[in-house]
């Protein structure tokens, strides 16, 4: 059985995306077509699903960095903002987006939280991701033969 280390994280993540489409408890909030994901950005995402996105990128970043909390994921998500003339400055990512996602996630059964250190994921969360990565690996090695070897 394959793991989250074994597969591409982006296509892990689109895949993983997919999926949590289905799940009742994970919906954008109204205002998700709205915002920015963060004060470095100048536009809104372009994607109309990039909330399921997110979702799917924050459970595959807490599954390996876990325990993990809400600041050093908007660390991670945050990026330069082009002050024009003025030097660049590294700026957090929108903690907002962050944290319903995280709690939608909980709701799920993916994610839990651990006082004092974070959020780990659950053994269903685990469960699932490593699913979508066996699947993704089994297509990736009927693709290419070459990574049989491997």
């Amino acid at each position: 059985m394959a793991t989250v280390y074994d597969v591409p994280g982006d296509l892990l993540v689109e895949r993983a995306a997919k999926a949590l489409k289905e799940v009742e408890a994970i919906k954008p909030p109204e205002w998700a077509l709205y915002v920015k994901t963060g004060r470095h950005k100048e536009r809104i995402p372009e994607q109309d699903d990039w909330w399921y996105y997110r979702a799917a990128s924050l459970l595959r970043k807490v599954y390996v960095d876990g325990p993990v909390g809400i600041e050093r994921l908007r660390t991670w998500y945050g990026g330069r903002k082009n002050r024009g003339h003025a030097p660049e400055h590294f700026y957090k990512a929108g903690g907002s987006i962050i944290r319903k996602a995280l709690q939608q996630l909980e709701q799920a059964g993916f994610v839990q939280k651990v006082l004092g250190e974070g959020r780990v994921v659950t053994p269903q969360g685990r469960s699932f991701l490593d699913r979508i990565a066996t699947e993704l690996k089994k297509e990736l090695e009927e693709q290419l033969p070459e990574l049989k070897k491997y």
